[in-house]
């Protein structure tokens, strides 16, 4: 047992505890918690650290542990979930990318589908590129027939997702990825204009040079039939370009990634060829590949408003030693990940708190000293991992796909992992370690969070708070205020100098993300995962440039997301008059009561043919949106009837208490009684769900009228807390809940 675990004494917040009680520590078949935290970080630490008998059957392991034990529990460096969950348990599955293959026969794609299953089945995230796969329409000459096209085979690997949930501990999460020249790329770009489908993947356009070029000239690129290989049209490039920023400006996928550019700073192309990531898009993987990930938090790297330089050396090179172990005691789900994942070894260090870092130091994330900082930083992080990992080289031997790799056609000393560093987004881990997640921006300054008793708190910044009560302006009642604002840039009753310091995703523009993603990208072996924010009142030229800059500043992919383009929810609380309608949704805090029903409203009425006849659903909204839904059966009485009367009084009562309405259709979607009614996409399996889908073409019919609603999910679905796009994903800093995993 590492010495120092006997000290059941950890910096963890009560954020934290409730975190790591609810998703990490080991439970016994009634859901009691088994271990603390402290038993956690000592079981982690003790598992990890018996990979050093591999090499060396004397090794010490207790000191190994003890400090791994250190570094964890001072909240320095953490692990990825996987690890954390896993470690030290029967499961032991400890990473958290995979990427799969899949070719263009049913053999590979339900191979896939399976294996897909196992990962998510051990905690794992999954990335496919479908680009392999004919187009639909296209022949299959083995029964004459024509091919459905990769999308109808992404809605199967859906469906495996959704049924699978990875045993209620981390929820199922795929990226999707098809190149640009793919016949089928249009109908891959619109396919999450539904944001009803697909709805366990996040996607990304695999962008060519090619294809780039082509944008930059206003020309036309090939388009290639992945089946013979050979070009079966030509399109224009600006078009194309065009409605991926359209799509994305709509609702925020399909993200982009620049296929070649993976490819370039690939380390085996002798092994493989890159053509996905995993879900959030850091980690580019050759098919089997896994990668396990840990972050650095660079909040605890600071003394006397300094870099600690030595104290980061000291932790890169302990982390490396870390995730090199994490490979060889990891239980990979299935064989052919394990060979690849020895023989290249990838490991993803990383960091969070980067946000924090820069108040500690007075500089604001805005400035150009930032992205300077940062890219020093990095340079730093990547430099000494990678002198690591040689030096573990010379103790245990270089990765065996060393001979053919980049290292050796450079003539560079052996070197014991591929890939050494990822900037992966920290969301959960985030939270237990009271850090900003990942390179983000502060997601909030002070924010609601609505607890277990319904109350509700406000959650403050610690630094800000500390800040506040040293400067003299704290009071509850401002941070309340300021929790309804989202940002604290209006009032001037705050220190212009603590204003500076102290901005948030949304007060920074979508070209300073870009900078710094470009900052630390250009000293990162893999990707850098990084939502680029947006303004609701942005435009899609807006997006288009930001697309533009980060291809040419060598970023290697690009996550947007514009302020209320999710979901069919009203926008939340608005700022000053002056200002971009953004901050914490109004559904993310507590309805104290329910809404007064005013003498007018407007709405639309819906037929849906049922198997009980017709039924007619009218839906009324208020300035802040749904309000209140009536049902008319065809035939007046009878049980039918009155049961659809109470439905749509329960969900009215729901709306106007703040319920979403995404939350009433999935309750009611898809629930089946005895006389079904209809075929296919139009099949009417009951009166409830006749009444969810009418809500559903109501909603996308507002999504087409381009009304302004709030961030998908905009209330975390667990606890009601704000959910936050960072890193490509959607994560609750209230709870830990991460829609990615």
């Amino acid at each position: 047992m590492p010495k120092t675990a006997k000290k059941n004494t950890l910096p963890l917040t009560n954020n934290a505890l409730t975190v790591l009680e609810r998703r990490y520590l080991k439970r016994d078949e009634k859901g009691r918690a088994l271990e603390t935290p402290a038993n956690m970080f000592e079981r982690v630490a003790k598992a990890i650290a018996e990979a050093e008998k591999s090499f060396d059957k004397k090794a010490d392991t207790d000191k190994v542990a003890d400090e791994f034990y250190r570094m964890i529990s001072n909240l320095e460096f953490l692990p990825n979930s996987p690890t954390l969950m896993n470690a030290g348990r029967e499961l032991g599955q400890l990473s958290a990318c995979f990427v799969l293959p899949v070719d263009d026969s049913m053999e590979s794609i339900f191979e896939a589908i399976k294996n897909t299953a196992l990962i998510h089945k051990s905690g794992g995230g999954t990335g496919f590129s479908f680009s392999r796969i004919r187009p639909a329409n296209d022949l299959v000459l083995s029964t004459k027939g024509v091919s459905s096209g990769p999308l109808s085979f992404m809605k199967v690997f859906d469906a495996a997702t959704e049924t699978i949930k990875q045993g209620g501990t981390r929820r199922g999460a795929n990226m999707g990825i098809l190149r640009v020249d793919h016949p089928d790329i249009m109908d891959f770009i619109m396919c999450k204009r539904d944001q009803t489908v697909l709805t366990n993947f996040n996607i990304s356009v695999g962008l060519t040079e090619e294809f780039m070029e082509a944008v930059k000239n206003d020309g036309e690129y090939d388009i290639i039939n992945p089946r013979t290989g050979e070009v079966a049209n030509k399109m224009s490039a600006a078009k194309v370009f065009d409605h991926i920023v359209d799509l994305a400006w709509n609702n925020g996928e399909p993200g982009i990634i620049f296929l070649d550019r993976l490819n370039r700073d690939n380390p085996t192309p002798h092994i493989g060829e890159i053509e996905s990531t995993n879900p959030c898009g850091e980690q580019p993987l050759l098919p089997y590949e896994s990668c396990n990930l840990g972050s650095i938090n660079l909040n605890t790297m600071v003394t006397d408003s300094q870099v600690n330089w030595d104290k980061l050396r000291q932790t890169v090179h302990s982390a490396v030693r870390f995730l090199d172990n994490v490979i060889e005691v990891n239980n990979y789900p299935i064989p052919e990940i394990s060979e690849m994942s020895l023989a290249n070894r990838k490991i993803g260090l990383g960091l969070m708190g980067w946000a924090d870092m820069l108040i500690h130091l007075g500089i604001s994330y805005c400035d150009l000293e930032a992205s300077e900082l940062g890219g020093k930083l990095m340079k730093f992080i990547n430099d000494e991992s990678h002198s690591a990992s040689r030096q573990l080289a010379k103790e245990r031997g270089a990765f065996p796909n060393f001979v053919g790799s980049v290292f050796e056609q450079r003539q560079e000393p052996l070197i014991r992992n591929a890939t050494c560093t990822t900037i992966a987004p920290t969301g959960t881990i985030s939270i237990i370690a009271n850090s900003s997640s990942g390179i983000e921006p502060l997601f909030a300054v002070s924010y609601v969070r609505q607890v277990m008793d319904d109350d509700i708190l406000v959650e403050v910044n610690p630094l800000f708070e500390a800040v506040a009560k040293e400067r003299g302006f704290y009071s509850p009642e401002l941070m309340q205020l300021i929790a309804e604002k989202g940002t604290i840039q209006d009032f001037e009753q705050i220190p212009e100098d603590v204003r500076r310091v102290f901005v948030t995703a949304h007060d920074i523009t979508p070209e300073d993300h870009i900078r710094m993603q470009a900052a630390f990208q250009n000293h990162t072996d893999n990707a850098v995962s990084k939502t680029v924010n947006f303004c609701n009142n942005a435009n899609r030229d807006d997006v288009a440039n930001v697309y533009q800059m980060a291809y040419q500043s060598g970023c290697k992919g690009v996550t947007i997301y514009r302020d209320g383009s999710r979901d069919m929810q009203v926008l939340s609380v608005k700022k000053s008059e002056s200002t971009d309608e953004t901050s914490i949704p109004m559904e993310s805090k507590k309805a104290t009561r329910k809404r007064d029903r005013p003498r007018t409203l407007t709405g639309a009425t819906y037929q849906m043919e049922t198997g009980c006849g017709p039924l007619y659903v009218t839906i009324n909204e208020d300035q802040q949106g749904l309000f209140e839904v009536f049902t008319t059966m065809g035939k007046a009485g009878g049980c039918a009837a009155s049961q659809c009367e109470a439905l749509g009084r329960l969900v009215s009562l729901a709306w106007r208490s703040g319920v979403q309405a995404r939350q009433a259709v999935k309750q009611l979607i898809g629930i089946s009684c005895h006389k079904p009614a209809g075929f296919g996409a139009n099949r009417i399996t009951s009166c409830a769900d006749a009444l969810a889908k009418a809500i559903q073409m109501h909603m996308q019919h507002e999504e087409e009228e381009n009304q302004q609603y709030v961030a998908a999910g905009g209330a975390c679905p667990e606890c009601g807390g704000p959910i936050e796009h960072e890193g490509g994903c959607c994560v609750c800093h209230s709870c830990g809940y991460s829609e990615c995993a």
